[in-house]
């Protein structure tokens, strides 16, 4: 069930921001969260890049930084509404992630930064498979997204910000080994790295070959 504070984070949308920069202070900054599932990787200037459930587009011009084939989806026009403003020249297009309105093997790359944790499991595993479809082979998926603290001293403001702002599906989503997970739906190269102490997770992967 949502709280109050969640529906006020979406009326007002510099209130989930203020308080996703503070949180990012444990990273280094705002900036470098959003750069995090970017690490290690190569974004060529022509390649096509899906940023998936981007809401008011706060990675999309990182990534049109990188590649003139950027294109921005999410469910909310409120968000797509912001998005716009923001990038003119970037193309936004309103949809569901769980029924992606492009071709199979049209991006290289698909990204999606502090989503998938808002999505029921079924939901989750469709909106997968859609990247999957929508990625040529040898494209690459870039996730970064929560994971179960590692040290102790970092839970209960965890929890109070789950409290506050999300759904039972981030306490779900928690429990998942997302890398085991890719692993076992046949993505390949998955490679995982966590942050903040753990609090989040970079997961790349790869859609094979053949």
């Amino acid at each position: 069930m949502a709280t109050f504070l969640r529906d006020w984070s979406y009326r007002f949308p510099w209130l989930y921001r203020s308080i996703s920069r503070g949180a990012a202070l444990a990273v280094g900054g705002y900036e470098r969260l959003r750069k995090l599932p970017l690490q290690g990787i190569q974004i060529h200037p022509q390649e096509r890049v899906l940023d998936l459930c981007c809401g008011p587009a706060e990675v999309t011009p990182i990534l049109a930084e990188l590649s003139q084939n950027v294109v921005g989806l999410d469910a909310s026009p409120k968000a797509l509404a912001a998005a716009r403003q923001r990038l003119p020249h970037v193309e936004f297009v309103e949809a569901f992630a769980q029924d992606l309105p492009f071709p199979t093997d049209s991006f290289d790359w698909v990204h999606t930064s502090l989503a998938l944790h808002e999505l029921p499991l079924p939901d989750l595993e469709q909106v997968l498979r859609e990247g999957w479809r929508v990625l040529k082979p040898g494209g690459g998926l870039l996730i970064l997204d929560l994971h179960a603290p590692r040290q102790p001293l970092l839970w209960p403001g965890l929890v109070l910000f789950l409290a506050l702002f999300e759904t039972e599906t981030a306490w779900h989503f928690l429990k998942l080994d997302l890398p085991q997970y890719l692993q076992q739906q046949g993505w390949q190269a998955v490679r995982q790295t966590l942050h903040a102490g753990g609090a989040l997770q970079v997961v790349q992967a790869q859609k094979p070959v053949a």
